[in-house]
Parts: C-alpha cells; sequence; structure tokens
C-alpha cells in the first residue's frame, strides 16, 4: 500500500508575517522549529492552528516559497480554517505535517518548453517550480526563461495572485481573465490555444497545471487530444494527508499506468499525477 513520503514529520511553527494577496487571499509564513531540507515544488503541508481557532482537521496548502529557510503559503481565505489561519499574528503557534505528497517532475532544460498552466490559487505550487527549473534540480541541466512560459487565469484581475513576483522570474508570464479586466478575455486555455495561433508558444510543449477540477479536466483532454506530456497537480480535499482515511480518492484510466486499481489516493501517490493516470471526466460535474 502506499505509504507517506520518509521525510513527512509532525513538527510547530511560528508565524512570522501574514501579507494580503489578491482580493480573498494571504500570504502566510511560518518558521519550523527546526529547519527543513529543499522541498520540491508542488508538494504540500497539512497546516491548523493550535489554539484550537482552527477546525480540528488540518487544511492542505503546496508550498509557495521557501524564504531564507522559512515556508510560505498562499492561501485563499474561504472557510472557517483558512480564516483562523489568516487571521494569525506573529507568533501564533501553527501544527505542520509535511512535506507530503510528490511533486512536479523535474523541470529540465532539455527537451520540449514546459508550459504552466494556472487558475487562481491553482498558482501556488508553481512560483517555487519556475525557480527550481530556473536553478536546475536532481542534475539536470537548468532551464533558461525562454524554455518557460507561465499562463495564468482567474475570473477577475484581483485573483491573478502575486503577479508581480511571477514576472520577475524573467520567464514568458501570459495572462487571462473572464471579465477582461487583465489580459486575453477567456480561460488560461482560451489563452493556450491563442499563443498557439500566433506562434508565441511552440505546439510541441510539456503542461503542467492546477486549478479548479473543470479547468484540470479540459487541460488533460488537451494533453491526450494532441499526446502531450502533461502533469496535473490536483486540488482535491483531504482529511488526514497520509493515506489513512480514504478521503481523497482519484478515479484512474483502466488503460493507464495506475489501471491495476480503480482509485489512487492522492494525498500519497498525488497531489501530481500525469494526465494519462487518472480520470478527471465527471468529478466537477
Amino acid at each position: 500500500m502506499p505509504a507517506p513520503p520518509p521525510d513527512a514529520r509532525s513538527f510547530v511553527a511560528e508565524v512570522v508575517a501574514v501579507r494580503p494577496c489578491g482580493t480573498d487571499g494571504v500570504l502566510l509564513r511560518l518558521r519550523p522549529e527546526s529547519p527543513l531540507g529543499t522541498v520540491r515544488a508542488s508538494r504540500f503541508f497539512m497546516l491548523r492552528r493550535e489554539d484550537r481557532l482552527s477546525p480540528a482537521i488540518p487544511r492542505p496548502f503546496s508550498i509557495y516559497r521557501q524564504p531564507d529557510g522559512d515556508l510560505e503559503f498562499l492561501i485563499k481565505v474561504m472557510g472557517t480554517g483558512t480564516r483562523a489561519l489568516a487571521a494569525s499574528t506573529p507568533g501564533t503557534v501553527v501544527r505542520v505535517l509535511g512535506p507530503l505528497g510528490n511533486g512536479w517532475p523535474a523541470l529540465d532544460g532539455e527537451g520540449a518548453p514546459w508550459v504552466m498552466l494556472a487558475g487562481g490559487v491553482g498558482s501556488a505550487p508553481f512560483l517555487m517550480g519556475i525557480e527550481q527549473a530556473l536553478a536546475g534540480m536532481d542534475g539536470r541541466a537548468p532551464a533558461g526563461p525562454g524554455q518557460l512560459h507561465f499562463l495564468f487565469g482567474a475570473a477577475h484581475e484581483g485573483l491573478l495572485y502575486d503577479l508581480g513576483a511571477f514576472r520577475a522570474t524573467g520567464v514568458g508570464v501570459h495572462v487571462a481573465t473572464m471579465d477582461g479586466s487583465a489580459g486575453l478575455r477567456g480561460t488560461v486555455l482560451d489563452l493556450l490555444r491563442d499563443l498557439w495561433h500566433r506562434g508565441v508558444v511552440q505546439r510541441e510543449v510539456r503542461l503542467l497545471a492546477c486549478g479548479p477540477e473543470r479547468m484540470l479536466e479540459a487541460v488533460s483532454a488537451l494533453a491526450l487530444e494532441h499526446d502531450l506530456p502533461c502533469w496535473l497537480s490536483l486540488e482535491t480535499l483531504m482529511g488526514c494527508g497520509v493515506g489513512i482515511c480514504n478521503g481523497c480518492p482519484i478515479p484512474t484510466r483502466p488503460d493507464g499506468p495506475r489501471g491495476a486499481w480503480p482509485n489512487a489516493k492522492c494525498c500519497v501517490e498525488g497531489p501530481v499525477f500525469e494526465a494519462r493516470e487518472i480520470q478527471l471526466e465527471g468529478l466537477a460535474h
């Protein structure tokens, strides 16, 4: 049976800062009680406040950055758990479990360009992913800025969280909003097709995507249709994060590499899956 990663542990961390981000988000910076090694982008941590203002069940969040050994998370304020974290002040103690899950593949500079598609708070696993690709990981050749394209879609401009930080990396940043308040009017898939049509992005690419389930379903279908390598980071609700509660099953494709079992556990076998491994059709309906 799949097990939690060997480097996962439970520990406490103190809140260093909470900064507003976008119209409904915050950047939460935590200082662990002891240093962690470098975490691969798109792995996640389970968080809850220790003073019981948070619900008993922690919430999963992708690591956003690791500034000076701290842990930073981009949090969209939606319910009781995220409101409690967003209301933290410096010195607030947070219980942390992680790092959990897998993460993006090593984003090397060899082969087709990488196109990263983010929907709203689905941008969370990408900033550090871009930084790691530019620096090189696992002995892989670093990617140049021209080999990376970040496509950011949201309902409106206020949900393009921390856009300036992405632009500061020097990679190609392209945006779309449903109301036309920034960039192309339409979805992030409309944006990709537009960039293909105008020759800004070549047709043969490697795709990474994180965002709402309907968006991921559409990206998966596009990748399978065009036979493009594609990895999806899922934003699935979880209860434990370590494979015990069975609360985050994802249907597998019967003809895919995980087809011997009908479901995969998102927390320990994901949150990143190849599009050909899992079946998203109907999950969001």
